[in-house]
């Protein structure tokens, strides 16, 4: 039997009324949503379930309120099925819910950090000024060379998410973004997005974050070693140590995510199944992207949760019969 990964999302997965399930049927789920309210000083959980999306919406809001419900998830998966990862990970934000899920960062302290992340990424480009873009059908290497070419021409953008093959976003300011959304497609690119974001996030233009969050994250004495190891998206390795975990959340603010290379690393040490606990089920679309033929599924909701117990089951009976 293949190894096991357990998959975390970032931004963009939100949608109101996410983990409302969980938290009015599970006591566990139902634990955890009430501390993150408790710990914010506000209800995150009414956020969640009523919204309005365009309070949800703002970064500072949507990073707790996606760690919470992937939280509150993953505590009622662990009451109700015998399944510990070998590996997890998380796409940008999603990275902390991976710490968290390893044992490295207690609930509290998480929901606390991903709430000031937030806060710091809006602060750090003035709104309007910074910009991203989904590129689809184009090479790696020839688009981060156009994001060269137009940043050497003084309006930055980078590679910012690389997520799978033929869909990279690019971040920086409007002007580069969108210059080089213009040659990517001049250079054959299908189509290039313009992304609904508040911020070039995983850019150079980000650095002002990460220097805040460098003083917050060193400034912690209750993190511990993850007990599983975690794939960073700065560099797609893994991480077991709390020193490594450290650099790798301060470094990921400004650095591109590489999503596809730490799902590639997964499948080489041997991960045959992932599973994404939280709203939405886009990183078990860009798994299945990645790689067709390992197994991918999303645990977003109550009755794909029962779904995924009586799957089990049935695994179970099948090897006993």
């Amino acid at each position: 039997m293949g190894k096991i990964a357990f998959l975390f999302p970032g931004q963009g997965s939100q949608e109101v009324g996410m983990g409302k399930d969980f938290y009015e049927q599970e006591a566990s789920a139902r634990r955890i949503m009430d501390e993150a309210d408790q710990v914010l000083g506000f209800s995150l959980t009414g956020l969640c379930f009523e919204g309005p999306e365009e309070e949800l919406k703002l970064t500072f809001n949507t990073q707790p309120a996606l760690f919470a419900v992937s939280a509150a998830i993953l505590e009622t998966i662990r009451e109700k099925v015998n399944i510990v990862p070998d590996y997890v990970a998380g796409h940008s934000l999603g990275e902390y819910t991976a710490f968290y899920a390893a044992g490295a960062i207690s609930f509290a302290r998480g929901v606390e950090l991903v709430r000031k992340r937030g806060k710091y990424m809006e602060e750090a480009v003035p709104a309007g000024k910074g910009a991203m873009s989904a590129v689809l059908g184009m090479d790696r290497q020839l688009l981060r060379d156009i994001c060269e070419a137009v940043s050497a021409g003084g309006n930055v953008v980078e590679l910012a998410n690389i997520n799978c093959p033929g869909q990279i976003v690019i971040s920086g300011t409007k002007e580069g973004v969108e210059e080089a959304g213009a040659r990517a497609k001049e250079n054959g690119a299908k189509r290039v997005i313009p992304l609904t974001v508040s911020g070039p996030f995983h850019s150079s233009l980000m650095k002002p974050a990460a220097v805040k969050m460098e003083n917050e994250l060193r400034s912690i004495s209750d993190f511990q070693s993850p007990r599983i190891p975690v794939v960073a998206n700065v560099n797609a390795r893994l991480v077991t140590d709390q020193h490594e975990m450290v650099d790798a959340l301060i470094e990921q603010v400004y650095s591109p995510v590489l999503w596809e290379d730490s799902i590639q690393t997964l499948i080489a040490a041997g991960v045959d199944t992932f599973i994404e606990i939280g709203s939405g089920s886009v990183l078990t679309g860009l798994v299945k992207k990645i790689d067709r033929s390992v197994q991918a599924r999303s645990i977003h909701n109550l009755e794909s949760l029962h779904q995924w117990i009586e799957e089990l089951k049935g695994e179970k009976e099948s090897v006993k019969g």
